[in-house]
């Protein structure tokens, strides 16, 4: 009885935290509630409400679903390639498919929470910074590899120019962006 108990949750909690993760990229974080989960996912409130003690736990796990979904499609894929340009190429390509392929309904997750969060305090907005640093040190690592010359600077480009590609498809539709995105971030490494 008490493993039925403990599968219902874990699902529960998958399902809730994978919704939540998904809304987030189109309304934002602070737009999560029990309810909206609750009529989105067909759980019930009490059942969310079991494996997530307040919102916060549900923001919370969504920014931890949305870096297993981002490693997911976007890292890990890349790592099977050499360290260095190459790594970095497939990241990039892997990226733009990511995003083209609409896995997150609003667009890159990463891209939208931290505008959302980046003014604030507490627990979630260091979730989200806490994602966006760890994105940043793999760019800077694998440019370290590759011989740049400074990593922090040219994968600070590299992020500035794919955040603006996202937004750019999710304000006008434009689509072109992603390869602009792409082209401008491969002559980073190029350089």
């Amino acid at each position: 009885m008490a493993d039925g108990r403990r599968a219902r949750g874990d699902l529960t909690r998958r399902t809730a935290a994978r919704r939540a993760a998904m809304i987030a990229t189109v309304s934002g974080l602070d737009a999560i509630t029990v309810g909206g989960l609750a009529a989105d996912t067909g759980l019930s409130k009490s059942g969310i409400l079991t494996v997530f003690p307040n919102r916060e736990a549900i923001q919370l796990a969504a920014v931890a679903e949305a870096r297993a979904i981002y490693i997911e499609t976007v890292i890990r894929p890349a790592w099977a390639a050499e360290p260095g340009l190459p790594r970095l190429r497939a990241i990039l390509d892997h990226w733009v498919a990511y995003v083209r392929a609409e896995t997150f309904p609003g667009g890159c997750f990463l891209a939208n929470t931290s505008v959302e969060f980046g003014h604030r305090e507490g627990p979630v907005a260091d979730a989200v910074r806490a994602l966006k640093r760890e994105w940043l040190e793999l760019l800077e690592g694998e440019l370290a590899a590759a011989g740049s010359a400074d990593p922090v600077e040219d994968a600070f480009r590299i992020d500035a120019y794919l955040t603006a590609a996202n937004t750019q498809l999710q304000l006008f539709g434009d689509a072109a962006s992603l390869g602009r995105a792409r082209r401008l971030a491969g002559d980073v490494l190029d350089r």
